[in-house]
């Protein structure tokens, strides 16, 4: 379950990958099988969503981890460099990790 709040612990992957139009839902659908299959059985993996842009030109993952080394642990793990291997085959990403520092709601 996605959770943002300020001061928790967990870190928060913010991925955006530029694709060409016609690839978008190619990168949508590889996004969610490297989740389901591989990601979301690694240590630390809370949760992950994957988002669209309307222009077709862009996807935006935003992932949330336990913590700064759980993530780090997921980039050296064979079966999730491999999925983005394949990503970055057609794509163009820039991953960061965040920290919350303020949640506003209605």
């Amino acid at each position: 379950m996605v959770t943002i709040t300020k001061n928790s612990n967990m870190v928060t992957l913010i991925n955006v990958f530029t694709v060409e139009p016609e690839k978008q839902q190619k990168l949508i659908d590889l996004l969610i099988q490297a989740t389901e299959k591989t990601m979301r059985h690694l240590p630390g993996f809370i949760s992950a969503n994957i988002h669209r842009s309307l222009d077709g030109k862009q996807v935006a993952n935003y992932a949330q981890w336990r913590s700064h080394q759980d993530f780090e642990a997921m980039l050296h793990n064979p079966d999730a460099s491999g999925h983005m291997q394949e990503i970055a085959s057609f794509t163009k990403f820039a991953p960061n990790l965040y920290d919350v520092v303020e949640s506003i709601q209605a």
